[in-house]
C-alpha cells in the first residue's frame, strides 16, 4: 500500500507531502490546478526518465519520495536483489541540477531497471485513454489465472519454464562449440598424427643428430681410427712396444729402489688403460658401419622433427610435446562437449515432460473458468451502460512452450450486438475503453493481490447512473485493494474513504501547486461544487449529502 508521498522543488510543487490510507481515496481539483503534476512526479518512482525542466529551481534538485507498506511476501525480491527490505519501504528519486537522476530504495542506490522492476509490483497508474495493457497477452492470462486459481501452479511451471530455457540456450551453446571446433578439427587431427607418430617421449634430439653425424662420416672415422691403430701398434717402431720397453726399464729401476715402486705401478696401470684403449679404438674401427638403410633412417627422423619445428614455429622437443598434448586435451574437449550435448538434451527431455504436465493442468483450469468470467465481466459492463456488450476468450494451443503454458490467449470483444466479436484492441471504442478496463481491473482485484491502483479520470464522457455505477465498482474494488482515483465526477467522489483537493496558490508572488486533505465539511462543499460549478447552491449541497450517505 502506499502511504506517503513527498515531492519537493517538482514543476509547480515547492514542497508537498501527503498521507495516504486503505480503500478508496479520492483525488479532486480544478483543471490545471496540477494533478498531473503530481502523476508526473510519481511516474519518476515508476522509473520513468527524468526531465530537468521539470525542476523548479535550478539550483537545487528535486526530490519524489513514496513510501509503502509492504508484507513478507516482497523479500525475496529484496535479497535477490541484494537489498534491505523493511516493512515501510521508502523508494525516492532525485533530480540534480545537471540533469543527471538517482534513485533510491531505503537509502540503497539502485538501477532505474531494478526501480522499475519493483515498483511496477507497487503501483499500477492507469491514465483515461490507456488500455494498451488490456491488448498485452501477459495481462490478459493474469486476468484468467486470476479466476482460475492458477497463482500456485504458474508459479511453479514459470520456474521450471526458466530452467528449460536455460538448457535449451546451453544446448545451442555446446553444439555451436562443437561446430566451430569440428570445422578445424580435421586439419587439427592431422597435426596431432604427426606429433604422435614422431614418438616425442622417446626421442632424444642430440643423441639422432649425434648418431646421423657419425654414420655420415664413417669412413673417415675408420680411416683415422685406422691410422691410430697402426701407429700405436707397429711392429718395432709402435707406441706399444716402446712403452712397453720403457715399462721394463721403470720396472727394474724400481727393484732397484723402493722409492720408484709408485711411479712404477702409475705407470704399469696406465699402460694397460692404454693397451684396453687402442684395442677398443680397433674394435670400433672393426664394427663400424656404413650402412646406407640405418643413415637413411636416421636422416628421415631428424627431417621430421626439422619439419615439425617449422611448422609449429618452436625450437626444441619439448615445445612440441606441449603443442601435442594440448591438441590431445582439444580432442578430449570435443568428446566431453558430446557428453554434455547429451546430458543435456535428457534434461531437456524431462523438463518439456514436466513443463507438458503443468501446462496441461493451467489449460484446463483456465477452460473452466472462462464461462466465469464472461460471465461476471458481462454483468459489470451492463451495469455500466454497455448492455449489449458481448466478451470472449479464445485459447489456441501452439507447438512450443511459452511464459504462460503451450498456448496463446486473444481476448475478444463487440458492443453492439448483431455483430461478430473481434480481438478486442480493432473492437474497442474510445467510449467503452475506461469502463472496460475497470471491469476487468475489478475482477483482477477480486482473484488477485494487485498493486496500488492509480485511475486518472477514466471516468471523463460518462454521466447520470453510469456515473454512480462506475463510482459503486470502484467503492467494492477499494474493499480488496487500495484505489486512488482523479475524477471529476461527484458521484464518485463522493464514496471516497478519503478525500483530497490539488490547489494552486499564490505565495509571495510565486504559483505553487499543494494538495490537502478534506474532513467532512469540506468534502460536502467540494462534492457540491463538483456538481453546480463555481456557484454553489443550497440544491448543489442537499444533492451532495444525499450522494454522500
Amino acid at each position: 500500500m502506499l502511504s506517503r508521498i513527498f515531492i519537493q522543488n517538482f514543476a509547480l510543487i515547492d514542497s508537498l507531502e501527503i498521507t495516504l490510507n486503505k480503500g478508496l481515496q479520492v483525488i479532486t481539483g480544478e483543471t490545471g490546478a496540477g494533478k498531473s503534476i503530481i502523476l508526473g512526479a510519481l511516474r519518476l518512482i515508476l522509473g520513468e526518465r527524468a526531465d530537468v525542466k521539470s525542476t523548479q529551481s535550478s539550483e537545487t534538485k528535486s526530490i519524489v519520495e513514496a513510501e509503502f507498506n509492504l508484507n513478507e511476501t516482497f523479500k525475496f525480491f529484496f535479497e535477490e536483489n541484494d537489498l534491505d527490505f523493511e516493512n515501510q519501504t521508502i523508494i525516492r528519486r532525485e533530480i540534480l541540477p545537471t540533469g543527471k537522476s538517482r534513485a533510491f530504495v531505503n537509502d540503497v542506490p539502485v538501477t532505474l531497471e531494478t526501480l522499475k522492476k519493483l515498483s511496477e509490483k507497487l503501483i499500477d497508474i492507469h491514465s483515461q485513454f490507456e488500455t494498451s495493457n488490456l491488448f498485452d497477452e501477459e495481462y490478459q492470462f493474469r486476468m484468467i489465472d486470476g479466476l482460475s486459481k492458477n497463482k500456485t501452479l504458474i508459479t511453479s511451471y514459470q520456474q521450471e519454464f526458466l530452467v528449460y530455457k536455460r538448457l535449451i540456450k546451453e544446448l545451442e551453446n555446446f553444439k555451436k562449440q562443437l561446430l566451430e571446433g569440428n570445422k578445424e578439427n580435421d586439419y587439427k587431427v592431422f597435426l596431432l598424427e604427426e606429433l604422435l607418430d614422431a614418438n616425442l617421449d622417446e626421442f632424444d634430439l642430440e643423441e639422432v643428430q649425434d648418431q646421423l653425424s657419425k654414420y655420415e662420416n664413417a669412413e673417415t672415422i675408420i680411416e683415422n681410427l685406422s691410422l691410430i691403430f697402426n701407429k700405436m701398434d707397429a711392429e718395432e717402431i709402435g707406441v706399444l712396444d716402446s712403452l712397453l720397453d720403457v715399462k721394463t726399464k721403470l720396472s727394474k729401476v724400481a727393484s732397484l729402489s723402493h722409492e720408484f715402486s709408485r711411479l712404477n705401478q702409475r705407470f704399469e696401470e696406465t699402460f694397460v688403460e692404454l693397451k684396453d684403449l687402442v684395442f677398443d679404438l680397433q674394435n670400433e674401427a672393426e664394427h663400424m658401419e656404413t650402412n646406407p638403410e640405418t643413415l637413411l633412417d636416421l636422416s628421415s627422423k631428424l627431417n621430421k622433427i626439422n619439419t615439425l619445428f617449422l611448422k609449429h614455429k618452436v625450437n626444441s622437443v619439448d615445445e612440441l610435446k606441449a603443442i601435442r598434448d594440448e591438441m590431445q586435451n582439444e580432442q578430449t574437449g570435443f568428446a566431453e562437449l558430446e557428453f554434455l550435448i547429451e546430458s543435456t538434451q535428457k534434461q531437456i527431455a524431462a523438463s518439456s515432460q514436466s513443463l507438458e504436465k503443468v501446462s496441461n493442468e493451467l489449460s484446463q483450469n483456465r477452460k473452466k473458468a472462462i464461462p466465469n468470467f464472461i460471465k461476471k465481466t458481462e454483468k459489470l459492463l451492463n451495469q455500466l451502460g454497455l448492455e449489449k456488450a458481448k466478451i470472449e476468450v479464445q485459447l489456441t494451443a501452439v507447438e512450443n512452450y511459452n511464459n504462460f503454458g503451450k498456448e496463446n490467449i486473444q481476448l475478444l470483444f463487440q458492443a453492439n450486438a448483431g455483430f461478430p466479436l473481434k480481438p478486442i484492441q480493432t473492437a474497442i471504442s474510445g467510449g467503452e475503453r475506461s469502463r472496460v478496463m475497470l471491469s476487468i481491473k475489478k475482477l483482477m482485484a477480486e482473484n488477485a493481490e494487485l498493486p496500488t491502483l492509480i485511475l486518472d479520470e477514466i471516468d471523463t464522457g460518462v454521466s447520470g447512473k453510469v456515473a454512480e455505477e462506475m463510482g459503486n465498482v470502484m467503492k467494492d474494488m477499494s474493499e480488496n485493494m487500495q484505489l486512488i482515483v482523479i475524477t471529476h465526477l461527484a458521484q464518485v467522489a463522493a464514496k471516497g474513504n478519503n478525500n483530497y483537493k490539488v490547489i494552486k496558490r499564490e505565495v509571495s508572488g510565486k504559483t505553487q501547486t499543494t494538495i490537502i486533505l478534506l474532513n467532512h465539511d469540506e468534502k460536502l462543499q467540494e462534492i457540491a461544487q463538483l456538481l453546480s460549478g463555481s456557484k454553489i447552491t443550497d440544491a448543489a449541497v442537499s444533492q451532495a449529502r444525499e450522494l454522500m450517505k
